[in-house]
């Protein structure tokens, strides 16, 4: 069941550091992942932030015209909220990276993601895991994390990653 809200921690149009080029990005509240060393743990709390509807966070969108990425929190915990927006997204014809602690064969799992995943051009998979933490990868903070070519994926049948 969608819902007409979503509980959205920040909105930053114009960054450069969650996927290639300038991009909006949103940052959907609430995680269970909570990983230590998360560099937002406020979004973990899933009351966090202000409910917003679909058509509010397009209005920012598209005002701004950047490609989007949807992080958090994890966005994957919300998929009935953001499925619409997702849509709204691709529909305006807007390239979508997606963050998550998920990986890939879980989220593969997910109920719902099968409306949702071949309209995501890239999923940063992985919890961030502080051991593992290398600030000279590029859109990624731990080693352990991939950047997925979603839609090679889909076709191909196994993971295929974008190398930055």
């Amino acid at each position: 069941m969608q819902q007409d809200y979503i509980r959205i921690a920040d909105i930053i149009p114009g960054t450069s550091v969650d996927g290639p080029g300038l991009r909006t990005s949103i940052y959907v509240s609430g995680c269970c992942h909570q990983c230590p060393g998360c560099h937002n743990p406020m979004t973990w709390d899933f009351n966090f932030g202000t409910p917003t509807s679909v058509a509010d966070i397009m209005k920012v969108v598209e005002e701004n015209g950047f490609n989007v990425t949807i992080t958090g929190g994890d966005p994957l915990y919300s998929i009935p909220a953001i499925t619409p927006l997702i849509k709204a997204i691709n529909a305006a014809g807007l390239s979508i990276w997606l963050y998550t602690g998920f990986t890939f064969p879980q989220i593969l799992n997910l109920p719902g993601i099968d409306d949702i995943l071949p309209l995501i051009e890239a999923i940063v998979d992985g919890p961030f895991e502080i051991n593992l933490r290398d600030t000279s990868l590029c859109f990624r903070g731990s080693s352990n994390q991939r950047i997925i070519d979603v839609r090679a994926s889909l076709a191909s049948g196994s993971i295929v990653t974008f190398n930055f």
